[in-house]
């Protein structure tokens, strides 16, 4: 058996997710102040009241299940390890700050070096920026909202409630799947995204795929470059995995682009 045939029989369905994020992925959106504020109103989050946000934290669980979700992934990070709904209110509440959480500052972060995160400076948008996310925010929040009142709906009121078994079926309803695609590509973000759009909560995302993150301003040696596994970092096994196993989904991720 080739190296290469070993490593992807050995992919974890994370992995798999990791190396998917390498794709483009569905757009990402924020949100409008005083809405937010509102619909947010006594939730610890920005935009999600209490109960949107445990059925968004129970639907990316199903996505990419963690320790607590599945035996089978224990000492593995999942969508709530990573605190993927944090990183989907923060988008959705992009708007929500003097300068919105759309475009992390540079040139680097602190991560491989001494000195400040500049990527922790947010940078204010144009004016024709700002007013296209303002109007991919209003479609994105519908998109939540009505999807929220999905989940519930086909779980008799209250998908929380719902066995994971039925959870699982209610995201592949086609009635759902809409749903379910946006879902999936932002867990995808919240879980390997860089972590101050709220995601990847401890770097426990990149830690599990063994992923350095942003490496600026020390960069790669040569000697590191020549050193990688190439069946390793070529998506190109995984990518086809993907595909056959969520087209649709692929299909979505393929038409969007990274935010940050």
């Amino acid at each position: 058996m080739s190296e290469g045939k070993k490593i992807r029989r050995g992919l974890t369905r994370r992995r798999v997710l990791g190396t998917a994020s390498l794709l483009p992925l569905a757009a990402l959106a924020p949100d409008l102040l005083s809405e937010s504020r509102a619909i947010a109103a006594g939730s610890a989050y920005r935009y999600f009241n209490t109960h949107q946000a445990a059925v968004i934290d129970a639907a990316t669980r199903r996505i990419a299940p963690g320790p607590s979700d599945d035996i089978l992934e224990t000492g593995h990070p999942g969508a709530h390890e990573c605190d993927v709904v944090r990183y989907i209110d923060t988008m959705l509440s992009m708007f929500d700050h003097r300068i919105p959480r759309l475009f992390a500052g540079g040139p680097w972060s602190n991560r491989h070096s001494a000195g400040r995160n500049h990527m922790k400076t947010f940078v204010m948008p144009d004016r024709a920026q700002a007013q296209a996310w303002r109007t991919r925010v209003k479609a994105l929040q519908m998109t939540y909202r009505d999807g929220v009142k999905s989940l519930d709906a086909h779980a008799d009121g209250d998908f929380t409630r719902a066995s994971k078994f039925q959870q699982d079926l209610i995201l592949a309803k086609s009635g759902v799947a809409a749903f379910t695609t946006v879902l999936f590509g932002h867990t995808i973000e919240g879980m390997y995204s860089n972590p101050e759009y709220d995601g990847n909560k401890g770097l426990a995302g990149w830690k599990e795929i063994d992923y350095p993150g942003d490496i600026q301003p020390r960069g790669y040696t040569a000697e590191e470059m020549a050193a990688i596994d190439v069946d390793v970092i070529d998506p190109t096994g995984i990518v086809a995995l993907v595909l056959a196993e969520f087209p649709t989904v692929a299909q979505a991720l393929a038409s969007g682009v990274w935010r940050g």
